[in-house]
């Protein structure tokens, strides 16, 4: 499995509760990291996948590389 790490613009649990929803759905691996808006992921699913999935959360959402 890969690790990957990406900037969310997370402000309140709410954003956090939306990313946990979205990437529940998709059945991976993940830690949030709310204070520094980061998420981090642990998943065999191609990073494309993951992009549309965390943008589903009407979030910015960059990439930041693998962990």
């Amino acid at each position: 499995m890969t690790k990957y790490e990406f900037f969310v613009d997370m402000t309140c649990e709410g954003c956090s509760n939306a990313v946990t929803r979205v990437l529940n759905k998709l059945g991976v691996q993940f830690d949030i990291d709310l204070p520094n808006k980061k998420v981090f992921i642990e998943s065999d699913q191609k990073l494309e996948v993951l992009m549309e999935c965390l943008k589903r959360t009407g979030k910015e959402v960059q990439y930041v590389g693998e962990k």
